[in-house]
């Protein structure tokens, strides 16, 4: 071949080759824009929405009127309607969409012979107050109440009446002294017989008292099943010989014992004699 044949061949490989070392154009980036907004479009959504909370706020304000007066409803054999009011005034703040309603119930709720409260806005400018009085079923010890649900709440020591029978136990056992007697009440009904007092102390040792006199000993342990024998028997004893029985002890494991009543006086300190439902009880269990 001619050499201009060559060389010609030579040219275009070379050409058709990269060159070592040489860089690469580089890319130019593109340039990101903020989208454009017309404002224009959203003036009137924004004053509309700015118009309707002004309106919604200067509503609110309208509404949260100052509170000027105080309805109180109950039957304020206990509770005073002055102190209900006095409650209320005191622990009052804001206005009549602002008053904190739960605050002024738990208020009401503290004063003595209180039980529950229901508080309400009253429209334009007031609260609606009622309020539910304790009933109480029995003392608890010498400066509180236990209520029919046999709670304890605490009142001022001048206004308990001594006529409610007397409930009384170490501290924590309100509850279970509440039971029994709430149990023993409706039984004893039946037998023509009333509870004065029901007691634990510190030992843990129970006794029940009744109007008629009869000192009733449980003692520490079988609680149950001592209260089960007195109700079943205790009880026919005493509907019988009432008059002349000053204790029924209950603490054998078989029967109870009688202590007589002495003649023109008060019980009898002699031992008392023992009474079974089938046979003479073995001595008391050693838990007096």
């Amino acid at each position: 071949m001619s050499p201009h044949g060559d060389l010609l061949m030579i040219n275009l490989h070379l050409f058709g080759r990269k060159k070592r070392g040489q860089a690469r154009p580089k890319a130019v980036p593109s340039r990101w824009q903020l989208p454009r907004i017309n404002v224009a479009r959203f003036v009137p959504v924004i004053l509309s929405t700015g118009a309707v909370v002004a309106g919604a706020l200067a509503l609110v304000s309208w509404l949260d009127r100052p509170l000027t007066s105080v309805v109180v409803s109950g039957p304020f054999q206990r509770v005073a309607a002055l102190d209900v009011e006095r409650a209320v005034r005191e622990n009052l703040h804001g206005g009549f969409l602002t008053a904190n309603l739960v605050t002024i119930q738990k208020a009401v709720e503290k004063l003595p012979w209180a039980d529950h409260a229901r508080v309400q806005r009253h429209w334009p400018d007031g609260l609606y107050v009622q309020v539910t009085e304790q009933v109480a079923a029995a003392r608890w010890g010498k400066v509180a109440l236990v209520n029919t649900r046999g709670e304890v709440f605490a009142v001022d020591a001048r206004h308990i009446p001594e006529e409610l029978p007397l409930l009384d136990g170490p501290p924590g056992s309100e509850t279970q002294v509440a039971e029994l007697y709430f149990q023993l009440y409706p039984r004893l009904l039946e037998a023509g017989l009333r509870a004065t007092a029901l007691t634990e102390d510190a030992r843990g040792a129970w006794q029940l008292e009744l109007a008629n006199g009869v000192l009733v000993r449980f003692g520490r342990r079988q609680l149950n099943e001592r209260v089960d024998r007195f109700l079943k028997a205790g009880t026919a004893v005493l509907a019988n010989r009432g008059g002349d029985i000053s204790v029924l002890d209950m603490r054998y494991s078989n029967g109870f014992a009688v202590g007589w009543r002495t003649q023109g006086s008060g019980p009898a300190a002699q031992p008392a004699p023992a009474v079974s439902e089938q046979n003479t009880p073995k001595e008391p269990d050693n838990d007096a």
